[in-house]
């Protein structure tokens, strides 16, 4: 093996040791989730079946086997999520599996935590991580004109007086924080670059420049808001370090947001670009 693959591998388990939440949580909770939900549909059957044979007896039936069909929806479709998980390949209907995810299971699985009390950052850290994996499942690639970097306002350093949010090109690339070398990225493969301030600048941002696909960079909460909402559009997501509490001069492993850019962008795109190691992240390293 080349030193060049070792160190690739060597990142790839770097990056895969930044989150602290395991599958198996999610693997958990998403079962006990299905069950939960089979139960419901179990009781929605039982309580009007007693009435609704007064009209006519095979209408229970009919109605139960609805419920029944519904039951076996939910059971494969969790079923279907694991074995993806597990597996790392598409199983039957695992397109399906992310907006599943995103849109039902999490909600479920956030309530469901809070009875069992389990930290929310924590399940939502669980999803990022599910997610991920379901992105990377699909094994798509993009050109780099397709691609967003969506980076969090606090990334730039608290005492920089340049505001950065309508134009990030005004930034004077001093090296404090690592906004410079996101630039740097995004020059060397051509991935536009924004930085949001929240929520709502985020999703004008998307709206604006309508990517097929988008590497965000935030804490465990707004990822997993920002994933839900930015569905069905393919999401990547790095979470940030914050070595001073949350929303203050935060970092992110440049390594772990340009080793995302080089997996999903389109490989002939790449050569077209006739890239550069960038400075300050692996690829200089590897090329060394």
């Amino acid at each position: 093996m080349s030193k060049k693959d070792q160190n690739l591998l060597a990142l790839e388990d770097a990056i895969e040791s930044t989150y602290v939440a395991r599958k198996r949580l999610f693997i958990g909770l998403i079962t006990g989730t299905s069950v939960l939900i089979c139960l419901i549909l179990v009781f929605l059957w039982l309580i009007p079946t007693v009435g609704l044979g007064s009209i006519h007896p095979v209408v229970p039936w009919i109605f139960g086997s609805v419920i029944l069909m519904a039951i076996l929806l939910v059971a494969w479709s969790s079923l279907a999520l694991v074995l993806n998980i597990l597996l790392g390949r598409k199983v039957f209907l695992s397109r399906k599996m992310r907006g599943l995810t995103i849109k039902l299971f999490l909600p479920l699985m956030t309530m469901l935590g809070r009875f069992l009390n389990i930290p929310k950052a924590k399940i939502r850290a669980s999803f990022i991580k599910v997610n991920n994996e379901l992105v990377l499942g699909e094994n798509k690639q993009y050109l780099s004109r397709d691609m967003l970097m969506l980076m969090p306002h606090c990334l730039q350093n608290s005492r920089c007086k340049i505001r950065l949010t309508y134009d990030i090109n005004n930034c004077k690339r001093c090296g404090k924080c690592p906004i410079a070398g996101l630039l740097n990225l995004s020059d060397t493969y051509g991935v536009t670059l924004a930085i949001a301030t929240g929520g709502t600048i985020a999703r004008r941002i998307v709206v604006q420049n309508k990517p097929k696909f988008i590497i965000a960079v935030a804490c465990e909460r707004d990822l997993a808001s920002g994933i839900q909402d930015v569905y069905p559009l393919p999401c990547f997501g790095v979470l940030n370090q914050r070595p001073y509490g949350p929303c203050l001069d935060t970092q992110v492993p440049l390594e772990h947001v340009e080793w995302a850019i080089k997996r999903f962008l389109k490989k002939d795109a790449n050569r077209e670009r006739n890239v550069h190691p960038t400075p300050g992240t692996g690829s200089d390293k590897e090329q060394a």
